[in-house]
């Protein structure tokens, strides 16, 4: 595999993190590595996203919980869906 442009630590993450030196722009085909069983996922970038947020791997909804690295990150204020940034426009934590 080349080098991916994402990662997922765990199947249950909903979300990816951009690893790609220069982030990912809108429309790109994606290649992401599945850490937890050294699978590849593919995915297509609704969004620019800049390295180091998160890419939504499924449709989420407004209030649901943001799973990433296998921890409740947060939750979602604004839905996204699949392939779109994920990042403090439409994710708060549940702290305050």
């Amino acid at each position: 595999m080349t080098a991916p442009h994402f990662i997922v630590h765990d199947r249950t993450d909903n979300v990816g993190v951009i690893v790609a030196e220069d982030g990912v722009k809108k429309g790109q085909a994606l290649t992401g590595w599945l850490m937890e069983d050294d699978a590849t996922v593919a995915l297509k970038a609704a969004d620019d996203i800049p390295l180091g947020h998160k890419i939504a791997m499924r449709d989420l909804k407004s209030g649901e919980t943001v799973l990433k690295y296998g921890h409740d990150v947060g939750r979602m204020v604004a839905p996204a869906t699949k392939g779109r940034h994920v990042h403090v426009h439409n994710l708060k934590t549940k702290r305050w």
